[in-house]
């Protein structure tokens, strides 16, 4: 008797906003894609906003729609911090209303901060005891990388991180940074947010999507299999530091003379505003048959089974995606220390004439040119150790840095906080 009236008792399917100031080529948009299509359909339903992507950067829209995601598009929401930001945390906000998230998960500094200003005041105003109950809403942001340094002047950097500072105790349950380096620079460095806020979440990638063919890009630049090609993909813009690895590769040419044949080649994968200047660079410096500039590449990522070095130039990273897809590829990698590259690099072996060896590649300090150059030299001068580094550099990212991992631990953390 009873039995006939028992209910079936369904889980509740937790809501979640993401947000994303622009879907524009590199890591970010990849990892938002991957959340918002791989989220348990049963445990969770997921909306993407984005903004649009301004002339001269590459636009990954594609990426999103052929997973299935197709964003909810605020066409005000810039990069720049502008008096229009307004209109776009009043629209977000209107979403808000409208969707009635459990969760609010903001990705990178713009979508950051007007995204989470417009999440407080959706907690806040309530229809009823206005300003003094608050909606169950867990607010979550993510930092990619950050702009605490090498992007602006000194005192637009100390106002964003005042902003940083604001938004983290006022606006944030959870921050997720991708590396303990990160998570240390942020909060102990730069004094963002407290310690027990965070939450270290590596990236992980689809490894399905990389499909390798190697001789591709060797037969586009006339490279045959014996000579080393460094490769390096990114945005062509400053905090890149492409120029560094332009200016280290005519010094390598210089010392050819002097004990190593032939010349490295270098591929340079990617586009953006500085391009002109960095192709004027390579041919001042006397390395304009040495280097190549593929500009954008959508099939970027089956490129890398051609390179003997990965490089990576940059002046502040968060944990950079090119290095992880590389590294899957077998590359052995040659970077800058920055952000949470280290994390990637295995056991660190031993320090050499200004550059640190790694299990999985070697690094320099950031803008030190004569110790990058070093770093490649050592690592072109050894096809046997670069195969070694390569190997391991697999083994490391295959097992530890998967999008199935990655989804798993956003899940766990969503759990957590909607509970």
């Amino acid at each position: 008797m009873g039995n006939s009236f028992r209910q079936e008792v369904r889980p509740r399917v937790v809501t979640v906003v993401r947000i994303i100031d622009r879907l524009n080529i590199g890591g970010p948009a990849k990892h938002v894609t991957w959340l918002t299509a791989g989220l348990n359909a049963e445990k969770f339903e997921t909306t993407l906003i984005t903004g649009v992507v301004p002339e001269g950067e590459g636009d990954m829209s594609y990426f999103a729609l052929a997973a299935g995601v197709e964003p909810l598009v605020i066409e005000e929401m810039s990069r720049e911090l502008s008096l229009g930001d307004v209109v776009v945390i009043f629209k977000i906000l209107r979403e808000l209303f409208r969707l009635k998230p459990h969760i609010v998960h903001t990705h990178k500094a713009k979508a950051g901060a007007v995204g989470r200003v417009a999440a407080l005041v959706y907690k806040w105003l309530t229809p009823s005891a206005l300003w003094l109950r608050p909606r169950k809403v867990g607010v979550v942001h993510t930092y990619h990388g950050h702009i605490f340094h090498s992007y602006y002047g000194a005192a637009k950097t100390k106002l964003f991180i005042a902003i940083e500072r604001a938004l983290a105790r006022f606006c944030t349950d959870r921050i997720v940074v991708i590396s303990e380096q990160q998570r240390d620079e942020i909060c102990r460095k730069f004094k963002v947010g407290r310690f027990e806020q965070f939450r270290v979440i590596p990236l992980g990638i689809d490894f399905g999507e990389i499909k390798p063919q190697r001789g591709l890009l060797r037969e586009e630049i006339g490279l045959d299999a014996s000579g080393a090609l460094i490769g390096i993909v990114g945005r062509l813009c400053e905090v890149k530091n492409h120029a560094m690895l332009i200016e280290a590769v005519a010094k390598l040419k210089m010392g050819c003379g002097a004990g190593y044949q032939p010349a490295p080649q270098v591929a340079i994968v990617g586009d953006g505003h500085l391009r002109a200047e960095l192709e004027e660079q390579a041919k001042e410096a006397g390395a304009d048959d040495c280097v190549t500039f593929t500009g954008f590449r959508s099939d970027a990522a089956s490129l890398y089974a051609d390179f003997d070095i990965a490089a990576l130039t940059s002046l502040n990273e968060g944990t950079p995606l090119t290095l992880i897809e590389a590294m899957s590829c077998g590359c052995a990698v040659a970077s800058t220390e920055v952000g949470g590259v280290v994390d990637l690099m295995g056991r660190r072996l031993e320090a050499h004439d200004g550059f640190t060896i790694w299990d999985h590649g070697v690094t320099a300090p950031s803008r030190d040119i004569g110790a990058f150059t070093n770093a490649l030299r050592y690592l072109i001068e050894r096809p046997g150790l670069r195969l070694e580094m390569g190997a391991r550099g697999r083994e490391f990212v295959t097992t530890r840095l998967s999008k199935e991992r990655l989804i798993g631990d956003i899940e766990r953390l969503y759990c957590e906080l909607s509970a």
